[in-house]
């Protein structure tokens, strides 16, 4: 995985965590596996345990595990958890917003911008961990020695 959003990222991380459920997995082995450092994974799954949807454990058994079954994990959870937009938002210059013109373009595209953002919501609400996972072919955890794989 290289340069992506952290929600791409958490999805990855969380999909790697459901087809492991008996094991935790550390956030450098997961790291790994997303070709990033294990301490952006931390902030990643950091946010995922405030919103309830991860669990970590520390010592010898340590690392991470999903605390609901993937099925009941929808992507708007996912999405809401980590606050990030995938939508861009424009916004004019506040100086500008004298002008009659800037204020309606703002109007009719912050209009389109909601109406965007509520069927966002809405798709990724009917999608779970699950719908992901079960079409995942991810690469082991653990490759061998002087392999190069990552899921």
């Amino acid at each position: 995985m290289k340069r992506s959003s952290r929600l791409s990222l958490a999805l990855h991380a969380l999909v790697h965590l459901h087809l492991q459920p008996d094991a935790a997995i550390t956030s450098a082995t997961l790291a790994q596996c997303l070709l990033t450092n294990p301490v952006v994974v931390r902030r990643v799954l950091g946010e995922l345990r405030n919103a309830g949807i991860v669990g970590a454990t520390k010592g010898h058994d340590g690392g991470w595990r999903l605390l609901l079954p993937a099925a009941e994990i929808s992507l708007f959870a996912i999405y809401t958890a980590m606050g990030e937009s995938l939508l861009i938002r424009t916004a004019s210059d506040p100086g500008d917003l004298h002008c009659g013109i800037v204020r309606a373009v703002d109007s009719v595209m912050g209009d389109f911008i909601a109406d965007a953002e509520a069927l966002l919501a809405a798709r990724l609400a009917r999608v779970s961990l699950d719908d992901i996972a079960r079409q995942a072919t991810p690469h082991p955890l653990n490759p061998p020695h002087g392999s190069h794989q990552h899921g």
